[in-house]
């Protein structure tokens, strides 16, 4: 059978399954072991056991349970609550002022956990109520919600930065220097859209009445709330850049930074310590389950010529080096609406890493990228993680279609700042080269 037969009957049977709500890894690896079996026999399974051995051999997959801790903690201290409070006090007599603290809040818990629901969940809880019940615009409130989550998975530290230095070989310092910019350009995208549209649109997003604004003692004091997740972004990412720490030594001491703030905040007890524990046990057993699946599915799809095939493909298309990266970024873009972001880099990256270290792209760059694609992928959907995050915790008269709807002009802004860094490099590529 061909190649391109293959293909289809392979992806064919994929998305057949997922669509019929089987569970990713089931999917991928039971796939997998099917095609392999009928196109190369049971030898082949050996391969897919030699990949998967030489992934778990590496050490910086330490800070995967490590920065998942550290969300699960930081989720149950408080620290969310005095910060919206904080952010409450001082950007509330703006229109739109709740979203845009919403917003940086999401950067905040970004820059301190490295993935995407634990800001979700927690301004999900939190922000959406209070600005619901101030007359904020339902969608314009989801969809702030769902685009600042994202950013989990940009701002550093990321543990999906942390796999695709894993499959690429780059350097994980390098790749969480560079998702630095792009992370401060969407924020300052977004909140731009947010304060241009509340300009013409002033019912969606009210200014809060001065009785709720609260004096300046008032906000000078709520200011602390700040410096406990300051401090743990100057731990985590500060102890890197001066190369004090490796990024996975860095994600212990960002576990070290959520225990302390939760002895400060006295909710550090057993009973924390055993949720917080279970739930990184759960979710990190997600992701290992997931990176063996993907990886056979990776190792099935190339023994079959994959790579050949989407070679021929991306030099055959009209246009040179550009048209193949925006050809890239648009596969991995629908790939994302359907797909585990895992499995997607597993799937894609062992094809397009060659491609573009051989057009001379710079891998890092195409690495921010990428993570933006997979940022993107949270919140679109069918089956956007961020989505059903939301969903969990939304208030009941909150519909999975207000959530979905919600996320298209905030989807449109993600492009707009992606396709400025594709045009600006230096945006991705400055940090890095400064720093290492």
């Amino acid at each position: 059978m061909s190649i391109e037969m293959l293909t289809l009957l392979f992806f064919g049977t994929l998305l057949l399954f997922v669509f019929l709500g089987v569970p990713l890894t089931f999917v991928l690896g039971g796939v997998s072991v099917v095609f392999l079996y009928f196109t190369w026999g049971a030898d082949a399974f050996y391969m897919v056991a030699s990949q998967i051995w030489g992934t778990m051999e590496s050490s910086t997959l330490v800070a995967i349970p490590l920065f998942v801790f550290m969300a699960m903690v930081l989720e149950r201290t408080g620290v969310a609550k005095d910060l919206y409070r904080m952010m409450h006090l001082w950007w509330g007599g703006l229109r739109g002022g709740l979203a845009i603290g919403t917003l940086g809040i999401c950067a905040l818990f970004a820059a301190m956990c490295g993935i995407s629901g634990a800001a979700v969940v927690a301004m999900g809880t939190i922000a959406l109520p209070s600005m619901l019940e101030r007359g904020y615009d339902k969608k314009l409130a989801l969809g702030v919600i769902n685009t600042g989550g994202g950013w989990g998975i940009l701002i550093p530290p990321s543990i999906l930065m942390i796999l695709y230095s894993l499959i690429t070989g780059v350097s994980v310092g390098q790749m969480f220097a560079a998702g630095v910019l792009p992370g401060v350009l969407l924020m300052v995208l977004t909140v731009l859209y947010i304060v241009v549209r509340c300009a013409f649109q002033p019912n969606l997003a009210p200014a809060l009445p001065k009785e709720e604004r609260g004096n300046m003692a008032e906000k000078m004091r709520a200011l602390r709330a700040v410096i406990l997740p300051i401090l743990i972004v100057v731990m985590v990412l500060g102890s890197i850049i001066k190369g004090i720490t490796t990024p996975t030594e860095a994600a212990a001491v960002g576990v070290l930074g959520s225990l302390l703030s939760a002895i400060v905040y006295r909710k550090l007890t057993w009973g924390l310590m055993r949720e917080a524990s279970l739930r990184t046990f759960k979710l990190t057993g997600m992701i290992m389950w997931i990176l063996f699946a993907a990886h056979a599915f990776s190792a099935a799809y190339q023994s079959m010529g994959a790579q050949a095939l989407i070679e021929g493909l991306m030099t055959s298309i009209p246009g040179g080096p550009w048209a193949i990266i925006i050809s890239m970024m648009v596969i991995v873009f629908l790939l994302a609406m359907v797909l585990d972001p895992v499995g997607i880099m597993l799937i894609t990256l062992p094809v397009f890493m060659p491609i573009v270290q051989s057009l001379g792209f710079d891998p890092i760059w195409f690495g921010i990228l990428f993570v933006i694609n997979m940022e993107i992928g949270y919140m679109t959907p069918p089956f956007g993680f961020n989505l059903f995050y939301l969903k969990g915790v939304a208030p009941p008269d909150v519909s999975m279609r207000d959530i979905y709807s919600s996320v298209i002009p905030f989807v449109l802004v993600e492009i707009v700042g992606l396709a400025l860094i594709m045009i600006f490099p230096e945006i991705a590529t400055y940090l890095p080269k400064a720093l290492f």
